[in-house]
C-alpha cells in the first residue's frame, strides 16, 4: 500500500525536516520540500540527503535567497510564487511533502498561504509539535485550519520530552492520532534519524 503525507509544522524550528527525514526514511519514500527560502547552501533538501539512507530528494520548485516568508523572499528574488508550479510530482511510490514554516505562512501577496497549497494535494498531514510555552495553541490552531480546509490529519508527531498534560489535550481536543514522540539528537546525524525511523515505522 502505497503510502503519501504532507508534513507541516505548528510554527518554524519545531523539528519538521527532521521529522520528515525520519519518517521518508521508515518509508524508503521519495521526499519533496517545494518551497526552499534561504540556506540555500544547507538547505532541507541537502540535509534531508545527508540525514538518509533509503530517500529519493526530489528537487524544489523555488529556492529563493533569503531567509524570510516565502512571499518576501520571492519578492526580493523578483519571482512570484504560483499554485501552478505547486502541483504535486507525479510519484506513484511512498511520498512526504513538506512545507515551509507554519500552514498560514503566505506564499505570494494574492494570499495564497500553505493552508491552500496542502488542501489542493489532497493528502493526510502529519502535523510536527514542539513543546513550549503557547505550544498547544498553535497545535490546535493549525488542526482547525487544516480540518477547516477539508484536510485529514493523519496525526501528531511531537518533539522533545514528554509532556503528558500538553500531548494529551492535543490529542483529545484534535481528536487526531498520536504517531511518535521524536527525542532532540544530542548528535543530529544518519544514524540518529535510521534509527528513530526504525521505531516509527509501525505508526505509519
Amino acid at each position: 500500500m502505497v503510502k503519501q503525507f504532507a508534513i507541516t509544522g505548528i510554527g518554524t524550528d519545531v523539528g519538521k525536516t527532521v521529522v520528515s527525514s525520519i519518517i521518508a526514511e521508515a518509508l524508503e519514500a521519495s521526499y519533496w520540500k517545494p518551497v526552499q527560502a534561504g540556506d540555500l547552501d544547507q538547505s532541507d533538501s541537502i540535509k534531508v540527503s545527508a540525514y538518509t539512507s533509503n530517500v529519493t530528494v526530489l528537487k524544489e520548485a523555488y529556492r529563493l535567497s533569503e531567509p524570510m516568508s516565502p512571499h518576501a523572499a520571492a519578492e526580493i528574488d523578483g519571482v512570484t510564487i504560483s499554485h501552478s508550479q505547486l502541483q504535486l510530482p507525479l510519484v506513484k511510490s511512498n511520498f512526504i511533502v513538506e512545507g515551509a514554516g507554519g500552514i498560514m505562512v503566505p506564499l505570494n501577496n494574492d494570499g495564497l498561504t500553505f493552508a491552500d497549497v496542502i488542501a489542493s494535494w489532497q493528502l493526510p498531514t502529519i502535523i510536527v509539535s514542539r513543546h513550549y510555552l503557547g505550544s498547544i495553541n498553535h497545535s490546535l490552531l493549525t488542526a482547525e485550519v487544516l480540518k477547516s480546509k477539508g484536510v485529514d490529519i493523519a496525526g501528531f508527531v511531537f518533539v522533545g520530552d514528554e509532556n503528558k498534560a500538553t500531548e494529551s489535550i492535543i490529542i483529545k481536543h484534535t481528536g487526531a492520532k498520536f504517531i511518535a514522540r521524536i527525542p532532540i539528537a544530542a548528535s543530529l546525524d544518519k544514524t540518529f534519524i535510521v534509527s528513530q525511523a526504525e521505531k516509527i515505522k509501525s505508526q505509519l
